[in-house]
C-alpha cells in the first residue's frame, strides 16, 4: 500500500519506518528541511532502540522516503497518517493547531479518495473537527479514522511490530477495510484489531495513559506511607502484584513519571472533563501527587547535609525521563536539578543518551561526565534519577572510593538495602528503611 506520514517525531518516524518494513511504500513529510535532508542521508534524528536498523534497511530498499512537500505526500499516499504535535496549552488542554492547520491544507490538495488517520493523541471530538475542516475545501470523498498509538519510548519499534492490540475508530466500512489490510501483517499471532467509533477510540488512549499514571502515583503514595510506618514497599509491591486483578506492571515506586505522554494526557483529559462540567477528582490528585513526588528526595538530601547544600558537589545519574530514550520532557531530573541549583549545590551529571538535550537547557550550569564514574570524583553524594541498566551493577568499590561521602540517594530503588549495608553506604531509597553507616 502507499502510505504518507505527516510529521516525523517519535510517533511519525516509528510509524513510517515500521510500515515500510512490511513492504509498504512510505513517504514521511516534515516542514524542517534540515531534518528531512539528514533523514535522506540515513541519519535518525531521535534515539530509539532498533529504529536505526529498520530505517537504514528501508531507505536502501527505496520503500522509505522523505519530503518537505505536503502535496507530494498527499499525492503519494492512499492512507495519510497525521502524526503531528499536540502540545499542552496554557490551560492544560491539547493544542490542536498543527492538526487542524494541516487538515485545512489537506482539503485544498486532495483530488481522490483518501483515508486520513489521526495518529496523534487528540481529544474526543477531534476526528469530527478534522472531517469538517477537510470537507470545507475537499473536491472528493474521504474518510477520517482515529488510530491512537500505544508506543512506549524505548520500546516503540517492538510495540509497533508486535502490538498487544490496535484500536481503530471508524464509521466507514471502506476505511475500516483498508486499515485492517494495512495492519494484517502485525497481528498474525491473533492480537486484536479493535474497531469502534472515533470518539471512543480517541478516549481510549487518554483513559489508558491516565490509568497507568494513576497506578504509578498510587504506588508512590504507598511507598511514602511505608517510610512513615517502617514497612517495605518492595514486599508490599510483590504482595499486590501477584493479584491478577492488579498485575505486576507499573507498581515500581520512584520519583514520579515524566515524558511526552502521561503528564500531557492526564492534564488534557482533566481539562476535557472540566469543559463538559465533569470534575476528574482522581486525575487532579494524580497531577498534584506526581509533581510533589519528583522532588521527594530533596528534604532527605538536605537533612543529610544539615540543611546546607551551598557549595556541595552532587553527582547525578540519569537525566532522561525513563531509560532507553533521550527524551527529557517532564523528566523528574529537571525538577531535581533546578531545586539543587537553587539551593547552591554544584552538579555533575551523566546519562547515556540525554546529556545533549539537558545541555541545551542548562548549558554551563552543570558539569557533564564522559562516563558514569567521572561525575563521582570528589562528589559529596550521588543522586539517581533514571533506572538505566548500566547503573544497576556498578563497581561499588570504585563508587565508594570516588565519593567524598559514601551516600546514595536512589530515586528508582535500583539496589537492595542489605547489599548497600554490606557495601558500606548510607543508602536512601523510596518506600524502604534507610541504610545508615
Amino acid at each position: 500500500m502507499k502510505i504518507s506520514v505527516i510529521g516525523t517525531g517519535y510517533v511519525g518516524l516509528v510509524t513510517g519506518t515500521c510500515l515500510a518494513e512490511t513492504g509498504n511504500e512510505v513517504i514521511c513529510v516534515d516542514i524542517d528541511a534540515q531534518k528531512v535532508e539528514k533523514m535522506r542521508q540515513g541519519i535518525v534524528p531521535i534515539y530509539e532502540p532498533h529504529l536505526d536498523v529498520l530505517f537504514e534497511r528501508n531507505i536502501k530498499a527505496n520503500r522509505l522516503k522523505f519530503s518537505t512537500s505536503l502535496k507530494e505526500g498527499l499525492d503519494h499516499g492512499d492512507i495519510i497518517f497525521l502524526a503531528l504535535p499536540t502540545p499542552e496549552d496554557e490551560d492544560g488542554s491539547a493544542d490542536l493547531s498543527y492538526v487542524l492547520n494541516v487538515s485545512k491544507e489537506i482539503g485544498k490538495l486532495i483530488r481522490q479518495y483518501k483515508v486520513i488517520v489521526d495518529k496523534s493523541t487528540v481529544p474526543v471530538g477531534t476526528a469530527d473537527k478534522v472531517r469538517q475542516i477537510i470537507a470545507e475545501n475537499a473536491q472528493c470523498d474521504f474518510d477520517v479514522v482515529s488510530n491512537p498509538e500505544f508506543l512506549r519510548e524505548g520500546f516503540a519499534v517492538d510495540d509497533f511490530l508486535k502490538p498487544e492490540r490496535i484500536v481503530v475508530g471508524s464509521s466507514s466500512d471502506k476505511a475500516t477495510s483498508w486499515m485492517n489490510k494495512l495492519y494484517a501483517p502485525f497481528v498474525r499471532s491473533g492480537n486484536p484489531v479493535i474497531v469502534m467509533d472515533e470518539k471512543s477510540a480517541e478516549l481510549t488512549k487518554y483513559a489508558a495513559n491516565s490509568f497507568l499514571a494513576a497506578k504509578i502515583t498510587f504506588m508512590n503514595e504507598i511507598a511514602n506511607y511505608c517510610e512513615k510506618v517502617g514497612a517495605d514497599v518492595d514486599k508490599v509491591r510483590v504482595g499486590m502484584g501477584t493479584d491478577s486483578r492488579i498485575g505486576k506492571r507499573f507498581l515500581f515506586p520512584g520519583i514520579g513519571y515524566g515524558g511526552s505522554c502521561f503528564p500531557k494526557d492526564v492534564k488534557a483529559l482533566k481539562k476535557a472533563g472540566r469543559d463538559v462540567g465533569y470534575d476528574f477528582q482522581i486525575l487532579h490528585a494524580v497531577i498534584e501527587v506526581n509533581q510533589k513526588q519528583k522532588t521527594i528526595q530533596i528534604p532527605k538530601i538536605e537533612a543529610y547535609f544539615n540543611h546546607d547544600l551551598k557549595g556541595k558537589k552532587i553527582a547525578l545519574w540519569g537525566l532522561a525521563f525513563k531509560p532507553e530514550t533521550d527524551d527529557i520532557r517532564e523528566a523528574p531530573s529537571i525538577d531535581v536539578i533546578n531545586v539543587l541549583l537553587k539551593k547552591g549545590a554544584n552538579l555533575s551529571v551523566f546519562d547515556p543518551e540525554a546529556m545533549p538535550n539537558i545541555e541545551k537547557q542548562f548549558g554551563n550550569k552543570l558539569q557533564y561526565g564522559t562516563n558514569m564514574y567521572e561525575p563521582l570524583e570528589g562528589a559529596d553524594a550521588l543522586v539517581i534519577c533514571t533506572e538505566w541498566s548500566i547503573f544497576r551493577s556498578p563497581n561499588f568499590t570504585k563508587v565508594k572510593t570516588l565519593l567524598k561521602n559514601p551516600v546514595i540517594f536512589d530515586g528508582r530503588n535500583l539496589y537492595q538495602t542489605e547489599d548497600m549495608r554490606t557495601e558500606g553506604f548510607t543508602y536512601v531509597s523510596i518506600g524502604r528503611n534507610q541504610v545508615d553507616i
